[in-house]
């Protein structure tokens, strides 16, 4: 039997589908992110979808959090069960983990798979749904994103994956902090400027000798280290289900590179890189963070070093944009030349 038929893969995006916005973490309540939002929902509208808008998007009612637990698990169940082609969170946030005692994943077990979409603290959905449920998820931009027009980089990927394209490849640069430097007025007053990356993107391999292939699965490490251990982690299950082998991609939030190490030191020991085949290490929020001397490279090769797989550091991944979108628990290849990283998705 062809071991990718155990995967659950929704039907790709088509002209009228309904994309539904839920606020699993934060609402849109703030900005830049509510003109963003807007001027997003725009753009879905002029893509040819159509936009369905949960009860949670624009509250503020939770503790860091739009609403409460149970009222973020009901919408997304709600949006699970009706005629959305995708569920897209409008942010990323702190506490989405705690929506998760609140949800019946075993009772989702006979639903038709739908698409979920979101970034960050978005893991804590889309890492569950594969891991438990073997979803096809994609680990991409929330809704504010999309409010540049034409969409370009990663926010255009992100709908060419939902319609079924299966190459694509990493970007020429990336708008690296400069810690320094002042803000720029120009942009405190006007939400929708125009993103700008001018450093030139250098990805530095480990280990890499030829094309690799797995299941890429993954997300933001800061959500993964907390899921580790509980009865959300569906690890153990998913590297039985599926042992063709695993790419990890990882980012990291709040992480420095101590935490980064705790955090895979945790996930190691839990033995969930025991079928890994590569790992793809995103640019870290602490950038040039060295506490003891530790940098971000030192932190990952001294505990995934002896998988002796190929390691990509600093790829397109990440809470610095732009940020490739990843289909999480499909099967890909990922090569490295040129200096860049290219994915072809095999399924």
């Amino acid at each position: 039997m062809n071991k990718t038929l155990f995967m659950k893969q929704a039907p790709f995006l088509k002209e009228h589908d309904v994309i539904e916005m839920i606020a699993p973490s934060f609402g849109v309540t703030t900005e830049p992110y509510s003109v963003r939002y807007d001027v997003a929902c725009r753009n879905f509208k002029k893509l040819g979808f159509t936009v369905k808008e949960g009860k949670n998007v624009h509250l503020i009612e939770g503790v860091v959090a739009s609403a409460s637990p149970e009222a973020r698990a009901e919408e997304f169940l709600t949006a699970c069960q009706d005629e959305s082609a995708l569920i897209l969170s409008v942010g990323g946030g702190e506490l989405m983990d705690e929506m998760l005692p609140f949800i019946p994943f075993s009772e989702m077990k006979s639903l038709s798979p739908k698409w979920f979409m979101g970034f960050s603290d978005n893991t804590n959905l889309t890492y569950p749904l594969t891991t438990l449920l073997d979803w096809i998820t994609i680990y991409g931009p929330c809704t504010p994103s999309f409010y540049e027009w034409p969409l370009r980089l990663n926010q255009a990927d992100a709908i060419r994956m939902l319609k079924g394209e299966k190459e694509f490849q990493g970007y020429a640069k990336w708008a690296k902090p400069n810690f320094r430097k002042k803000p720029d007025p120009l942009k405190r007053r006007d939400p929708l400027y125009r993103g700008l990356y001018r450093t030139p993107k250098v990805i530095v391999p480990y280990g890499y000798q030829e094309p690799f292939e797995g299941r890429l699965l993954g997300g933001c490490l800061d959500c993964l280290q907390i899921l580790v251990g509980t009865r959300f982690d569906g690890t153990k299950g998913f590297l039985e289900r599926h042992p063709e082998g695993v790419i990890w991609y990882l980012e990291a939030c709040d992480l420095n590179p101590l935490g980064i190490r705790r955090a895979l030191f945790s996930l190691k020991e839990a033995g969930w890189f025991d079928t890994a085949k590569g790992f793809l290490i995103g640019r870290p929020l602490c950038w040039d963070a060295t506490p003891f001397g530790l940098d971000r490279f030192k932190a990952v090769e001294d505990i995934l070093g002896s998988y002796h797989v190929p390691i990509l550091f600093d790829v397109d991944l990440g809470h610095y944009p732009p940020s490739l979108p990843m289909k999480n628990g499909a099967m890909a290849q990922v090569t490295y030349q040129n200096k860049n990283m290219q994915i072809q998705y095999l399924e």
